[in-house]
């Protein structure tokens, strides 16, 4: 994948195979979502603004995927809402973009990868809103 480093990528692919192994083992739901925020952010800082059950892996200065543990499809989109309203707040601006994909275990890593980077492009250039899921890709011209 461009622009993303081998071991970041490995990590990023671990992260939602546990969250395969997570739902498989013990049906225990939860979905991904990729985050862009304009400036740069720590770990410890987008922590601040999440729940302690939920993952962060950070893809470069401004990307941070996050798996939202044991939150289903359809609370995702409040997740996320919450999430930006509060960066928004937090550093008085609305430079923050989210791409939402559901856990699914018949897509491989690599595809949910490709999905959300996807997703948070397209958001970033063509949306008038924040947050983006898959549909934003079948409305693209």
């Amino acid at each position: 994948m461009i622009g993303i480093d081998s071991r970041v990528l490995n990590r990023f692919e671990i992260e939602i195979k546990k969250a395969y192994y997570t739902f498989e083992r013990y049906k225990s739901i939860s979905s991904f979502v990729l985050l862009y925020h304009n400036h740069p952010l720590s770990i410890v800082e987008l922590s601040m603004f999440l729940r302690v059950s939920d993952k962060i892996l950070e893809i470069d200065e401004n990307i941070y995927f996050i798996n939202f543990a044991y939150t289903a499809d359809q609370n995702t989109y409040k997740a996320s809402q919450n999430l930006l309203l509060a960066l928004d707040k937090h550093f008085n601006a609305r430079d923050s973009y989210i791409a939402i994909e559901p856990l699914n275990v018949s897509n491989s890593p690599r595809m949910v990868i490709n999905k959300l980077m996807q997703i948070l492009e397209e958001t970033r250039k063509h949306s008038y809103s924040q947050i983006e899921d898959e549909s934003i890709l079948n409305t693209m011209i």
